[in-house]
């Protein structure tokens, strides 16, 4: 593991004890919670379906997957939010299988899914051109890859690095909808992107920067 992996694991590690105090984190704010339900209902397998969840943190969207019927595999780097996706799925009553590993290189073997969920993460990677392809090689033929991303930094803003040495990552402070398609298209046979900065139900107020949806298909 490079320092950076490092550093990057023991900062998501630590934070996890309050992540889901952010209203988009925990979802626990309803019309939040809904919102996202919602946008779930509508981009992931209508049917239920096996779903990669990477990055999945505190299991928030693995929660409302697994509630809509889905059969949810999440994985993380931070032991503690594993900790957390276990004991809120099992709290709520529901099942769900959460392996602690890179997301980039998902500890699942051979296996294959219908659809694989990433949300704000992919500017957290060292090699993130390389976790899409991983990400892709498990999808089942006719499956989807769901991305939540965006650019939380305008062009020329300055700021620290939220580890030391993450401000050289190559999609530091996010990436753009036109510029993740791009580095998805070669991949796959369809993309589209919805827009969502508007949408501010998703995140119990107005947000600054670009977010969206990317939804591509093998």
């Amino acid at each position: 593991m490079t320092d950076i992996t490092s550093a990057i694991t023991r900062y998501w590690d630590d934070a996890a004890s309050a992540f889901d105090a952010e209203p988009d984190h925990g979802l626990l704010h309803e019309p939040t919670r809904r919102a996202w339900a919602r946008l779930l209902e509508r981009m992931a397998p209508s049917e239920p379906a096996d779903v990669l969840d990477v990055g999945c943190g505190t299991g928030s969207l693995s929660l409302l997957l697994a509630a809509a019927g889905h059969r949810v595999t999440g994985v993380d780097v931070a032991p503690r939010m594993i900790e957390r996706a276990r004991a809120k799925l099992s709290a709520a009553g529901l099942e769900g299988r959460f392996l602690l590993g890179d997301a980039a290189a998902p500890p699942v073997g051979d296996e294959c899914f219908d659809a694989v969920i990433a949300r704000h993460l992919v500017w957290t990677l060292p090699d993130p051109v390389g976790a899409l392809r991983a990400w892709v090689a498990r999808l089942r033929p006719g499956g989807r890859l769901l991305l939540v991303e965006g650019r939380w930094r305008e062009a020329g803003e300055s700021g620290p690095a939220y580890v030391a040495g993450a401000d050289a990552l190559p999609w530091h402070g996010g990436i753009g909808a036109a510029d993740l398609a791009e580095a998805v298209r070669p991949l796959v046979s369809g993309v589209h992107v919805e827009p969502l900065g508007d949408r501010a139900e998703l995140w119990a107020g107005p947000v600054y920067g670009e977010r969206y949806a990317l939804v591509a298909h093998v």
